[in-house]
């Protein structure tokens, strides 16, 4: 029918501007994590914190990650609740988006289980109330439409909050491919 939407359509619709939505949201708070200069490391530095006030920040971020870990492999949603922010997005390894609300939700009715969740390889960079977190996780699990077992690369980025509450803002997660293994 020419001029009729489709459901279809309009869930593309949807989805694209919650993705530029996203990519603007994530392009501002990089913006302002870095400030006029683009030198956010030397502003952390410059605002005064010591080496080892440094080292306690990133063992806050390290923390938070373990509770990530314990979160998802457990299946506990108030864990989950209390490190994602209320705007919260993440890209799936499968390119879909989600929200925290999203999120909770399928952690809750089961819709993805993991067995095992090693971490390695992990990386945090600060930019001033920013945190970008890199790793590897070694993944045991199963969603609805089956196995999930591999590895992956993942990116969690924390926001300190006006409370001074680190929140995870936006995370990506992507399998890791053996060379010439096809998609």
């Amino acid at each position: 029918m020419p001029g009729a939407t489709t459901n279809s359509s309009m869930t593309m619709g949807r989805r694209l501007a919650l993705e530029l939505k996203l990519a603007l949201k994530l392009a501002l708070a990089l913006v302002l994590a870095m400030g006029a200069n683009g030198r956010a490391q030397a502003q952390v530095r410059a605002a005064g914190l010591p080496r080892a006030q440094r080292h306690e920040v990133r063992h806050e971020i390290d923390q938070l990650e373990e509770n990530w870990r314990s979160a998802v492999l457990k299946g506990n949603t108030t864990a989950m609740d209390a490190l994602l922010a209320d705007d919260y997005m993440a890209i799936t390894s499968s390119g879909t988006l989600q929200t925290k609300e999203e999120t909770l939700a399928n952690l809750r009715a089961g819709k993805i289980h993991f067995t095992a969740l090693d971490i390695s390889d992990r990386k945090v960079r600060f930019y001033g109330t920013t945190a970008l977190v890199t790793s590897v996780a070694a993944v045991q699990g199963a969603t609805e439409d089956g196995d999930i077992s591999g590895s992956f690369r993942y990116t969690h980025v924390y926001v300190r909050n006006q409370q001074g509450v680190w929140k995870i803002v936006s995370f990506e997660a992507n399998k890791i491919r053996d060379p010439g293994e096809h998609k």
